[in-house]
């Protein structure tokens, strides 16, 4: 008897590409599309366009096809933490949250209740089993790998998930869904963030979170104020431009301090730091040692660095070999052994 895999279709072409493939590997294959924003919403996977998008590929495949509510969850676990990191001096990735509690949490419930047997995606990462454990890997494409997002997973969500793009590169996946003549083939991708229009995260705070602006000091690391900032919300580390303030050499923002409401500017140099503190971390594959030697990353779009982890229980710190620029409190930080993803969490300082 075949085993049912739900997938989670977004109406764009990875989603799309993972479906036919399952079904292509004998599995029974139900589609659903998670709505966490407003039908009208115009830039996200809960657009119209999107749905509709999801539904036609959906019939193409001669597969169900669900759509279902989760815009009070997507709201409470992804937005309002975005923008109270924000508030608070941090960089906050969203995509992380969406994943741990709307992608792999709410829609495996849903899954679960349909008596499904996985969940799949059209992320760009490799899952192997190995001696009873779940090896979670970097995708063939390094291009388009999404394991850093994925640093939440514990080992008892990966043994009911499927990654069928992982051995695929983005133009595969193109040229699958081209052979199955699915109307997604050719989507442009998006690059936004599906709940900030345009991306104007400035924009966005302004006019959801009103206290955001809240003027205060710019100073440099030794206290001197240069000028004033409009709220330390607009702001991120490593800043030059935009900054208000009049400086014979480049100045660079190397502090957030909520406590203060200060922007702390310095040099260059201020910007770069070899050690990074990480918090809420969570250990993908199970360790023994408390000291790991691996490669690194502090942003979606760097490759890894080597560097060592040091295990603190629910904390941890990275030392990385050579120095790394605008290191964001808020942001994702993971560790990398031969492109296992081994842990991760979040940027303390």
């Amino acid at each position: 008897m075949a085993k049912t895999v739900v997938v989670g279709l977004s109406g764009g072409v990875d989603s799309s590409t993972a479906a036919a493939l399952l079904l292509e590997q004998g599995y029974d294959v139900i589609g659903v599309t998670m709505r966490h924003l407003p039908a009208e919403t115009t830039n996200s996977c809960c657009s119209l366009e999107a749905i509709v998008d999801a539904r036609r590929v959906a019939k193409k495949l001669g597969i169900p096809h669900y759509l279902v509510d989760v815009e009070q969850p997507f709201y409470e676990r992804v937005i309002l933490p975005f923008e109270e990191a924000y508030l608070s001096g941090m960089t906050p990735n969203p995509c992380a949250l969406c994943n741990r509690h709307i992608k792999f949490g709410a829609m495996w419930e849903w899954a679960s209740k349909q008596g499904a047997d996985y969940l799949a995606t059209g992320h760009y990462v490799r899952l192997q089993e190995r001696d009873g454990l779940y090896y979670l890997m970097r995708g063939i494409d390094h291009a388009k790998d999404q394991s850093y997002l994925l640093y939440t997973m514990r080992q008892d969500d990966l043994a009911h998930l499927l990654f069928p793009l992982g051995e695929y590169y983005k133009e595969d996946s193109r040229r699958i869904a081209e052979r199955y003549g699915l109307v997604t083939a050719h989507k442009a991708e998006s690059q936004e963030l599906c709940f900030v229009p345009k991306n104007d995260y400035q924009g966005y705070l302004e006019s959801h979170r009103p206290e955001a602006v809240n003027p205060g000091e710019v100073v440099d690391t030794k206290g001197q104020v240069l000028g004033h900032h409009r709220g330390i919300a607009f702001y991120t580390i490593g800043q030059r431009r935009g900054l208000g303030i009049s400086s014979p050499v480049p100045r660079y923002v190397v502090k957030l301090d909520a406590k203060t409401n200060q922007v702390v500017v310095g040099d260059k140099e201020d910007v770069l730091e070899k050690t990074v503190h990480v918090s809420r971390v969570n250990y993908v594959l199970p360790i023994s040692a408390n000291q790991l030697r691996g490669d690194a990353k502090i942003r979606y779009n760097m490759e890894p660095e080597p560097a060592w982890w040091m295990d603190r229980g629910e904390n941890a710190e990275i030392i990385f070999d050579q120095p790394q620029w605008a290191i964001s409190p808020g942001q994702v930080a993971v560790l990398y052994q031969n492109d296992v993803l081994v842990a991760g969490g979040r940027i303390q300082k």
